[in-house]
């Protein structure tokens, strides 16, 4: 069992991890795109990811779930891992940090 801290430290692992990865089409990682709704980490270890695509349509719709849960489950004290995926809400630019606008030239 995970103590409340251990989950703390696993749910900031995993962002660093999901941090790695790029949205193909734009050159800013997909966590400050805004694109991770929610991370929750239960004391067995088990993470669970919300998260959506910048539309429907999106090209990587089938292969960017399945890399963040590589990604995830390298985490040493994670068990399992699921990524649900939502258009509701639907993404939009200001669910981008500000970082990832700076970077795209939006501010």
């Amino acid at each position: 069992m995970l103590t409340e801290r251990q989950m703390q430290e696993v749910g900031e692992k995993a962002v660093e991890k999901i941090c790695q990865i790029y949205d193909p089409e734009v050159p800013v990682n997909i966590y400050e795109l805004g694109l991770i709704y929610d991370i929750q980490v239960s004391d067995e270890g088990d993470v669970e990811i919300e998260m959506t695509l910048t539309s429907p349509n999106c090209p990587v719709a089938e292969t960017l779930p399945v890399e963040v849960e590589e990604k995830v489950k390298i985490v040493e004290e994670v068990r399992n891992v699921k990524v649900n995926i939502t258009f509701d809400p639907p993404w939009t630019k200001d669910m981008m940090s500000e970082e990832a606008k700076l970077e795209l030239g939006m501010l």
